[in-house]
Formats: structure tokens, sequence, C-alpha cells
């Protein structure tokens, strides 16, 4: 007998049951904002533009190094600056990690403790667990990558004053326009996360070790890097979730070009959709004995 299947069966037909009066989206919030896995993402996220800060403050402002310039040469220009150098060396591992955590940890942590079977004979329906969790992963996932670039950009503009974008390239955007285009790529940035989120939430649903699912996810956004550095694979590597993440860079000149980030977005959307599909096929029908 699959656990919670004939509990649910039992209470559909009870006095005042209700399925989606179970496990309030409030609820599962709250269970999740107390657990401390979730306060260290947080502090992590918060405390790196701080670091960052403190970085530059003791070795000064940054050098030429006589290659390709990037956002790190002129982080010290305006907070605007600052806020786009610190998602720019946090984006392709960093971020990742507090995506895989809320989504990777959240089922299976519950069958870790054994306390899945319990959820499920409330009665909660699966599907109803599942969407709960889901949402709330999502919302954690979003305000943990939303809150990097802005405290960055709060203690950019205390450290270097608000202004202008200065391009690494040469030239510059004004602040509002690039205020605006800002914003953009943290959305993006966090668009882009979103295949990593739905591998790490099917794998939840496969095991029940938390660390599994969240390194599976890691581990995979990792392979994913190596692959797309290897120029031979030629077209292939379109297809590859981490092959968009900086196409956020295409924003930083005069005229904006949006093909990399739509394709991006693309990409990491179909992954998700697809990984959370095969996350409810396999929680509808899997044995609950833990």
């Amino acid at each position: 007998m699959r656990g919670g299947t004939a509990h649910a069966g039992d209470a559909a037909g009870a006095a005042g049951y209700h399925a989606r009066r179970t496990l309030p989206l409030r609820v599962e919030a709250v269970r999740q904002l107390r657990r401390r896995r979730t306060l260290v993402a947080f502090a992590v996220v918060v405390a790196l533009p701080i670091v960052v800060w403190a970085a530059f403050a003791i070795g000064g402002r940054p050098r030429d190094r006589g290659d390709v310039p990037t956002l790190v040469d002129v982080a010290t220009s305006s907070g605007l600056n600052f806020a786009l150098a610190v998602v720019f060396v946090s984006s392709g591992f960093l971020l990742t990690l507090p995506v895989a955590l809320f989504f990777g940890d959240t089922v299976a942590s519950e069958a870790g403790w054994s306390s899945l079977r319990y959820l499920l004979a409330a009665p909660v329906p699966r599907a109803r667990l599942l969407v709960s969790k889901a949402v709330v992963a999502f919302v954690f996932s979003a305000l943990a990558v939303l809150a990097l670039p802005a405290v960055a950009l709060a203690v950019g503009t205390a450290a270097y004053g608000w202004g202008g974008l200065d391009l690494p390239t040469g030239g510059s955007l004004p602040a509002g326009s690039a205020a605006a285009r800002f914003a953009v790529i943290v959305v993006y940035v966090f668009v882009s996360q979103l295949a990593v989120a739905g591998l790490a939430f099917w794998l939840s649903t496969v095991t029940d070790a938390p660390l599994g699912a969240v390194g599976g996810a890691v581990g995979a956004a990792i392979l994913s890097n190596i692959l797309d550095a290897i120029t031979a694979l030629g077209p292939v590597r379109q297809v590859l979730p981490t092959h968009w993440q900086f196409a956020w860079a295409d924003l930083l000149q005069p005229g904006a070009e949006w093909s990399g980030m739509l394709k991006g977005t693309s990409v990491a959307v179909s992954f998700a959709i697809v990984f959370l599909a095969l996350a409810f096929r396999r929680f509808r029908t899997k044995d609950i004995v833990s």
C-alpha cells in the first residue's frame, strides 16, 4: 500500500474536509523559514557584497590586468557598477547553491526525517503537497537570488555613490537607463537558474537523502559548465542549461541585444517544466515508507 493513499481516500468524504485547506502556503513557508539552512543561505548572499566591498577597501581600486576587461575592472565607479560586478562573480556558481538547496531539500528532507508519511496521512493530497513545497521553494529561491543584487546595490551606492554605469569596453549608460537594465538582468539571473531548480526538485522526489538531491543538481550545473567550455561540441552547447547564463551581458552596451536572453529563458523554462512534470509523475506513484 502506498503511504497516504488510503487515508486520503477515507478522508475525502469526511465532514469539513477540503483538500485545498491542507498544508497552507503560510504554514509551509513558516516551517521552511525556521530551518537553519534557510537562515544560513540568506546570510551568505547578504554577506557576499559586504565581503567584496571589504576586499576593494583593503586592496584598493581594481587594476587593469591587460587582458579582456570585465565588470570587476570598473566595479568602484558607481553603485550600479559595484552591484553588477557582484552579480558577475556570483551568478556562475554561488547563486546556484540556494536554488538547489531550497528545491532539492524540500521533499527529501521530509522523507529523511520520517515525517513525509505523516504529512500524507494528515491527509494532504500528494499533488497539493508538491505544489505547496514547489511554490515556497520558488519564493525563497527568488528572494535569495534577488537579495544579493539588492544588498550589493545598497552597499555600492553607500561606498561609491549613485551614478551612471561605466562599461568595461568604454562608454557609459545614464543612471536611469542603467537601473532599468539592471532590474531586467537581476530577473534574468533568477530565470536562468530555473533548470537547476527543476532538476533539484525532481531529485528530491527520487531520493530520501537531501544532500543527494542538492549535490546532484549542483553537480549537473558544474558538468554543464564543463561541457559548455568544450567548443568542439558546437551548436550542441546551446541546449545546455548554463550556456546562456551570462547572456545578460548583451544589455551592457548602448544598443541592447535581447536574443541571447530570450534563448536562455526558453532553455531554462523548458528544462524546468520537464523536470517538474517528472517530479509530479514520480511522486504520484512513489511508495512512501519514511
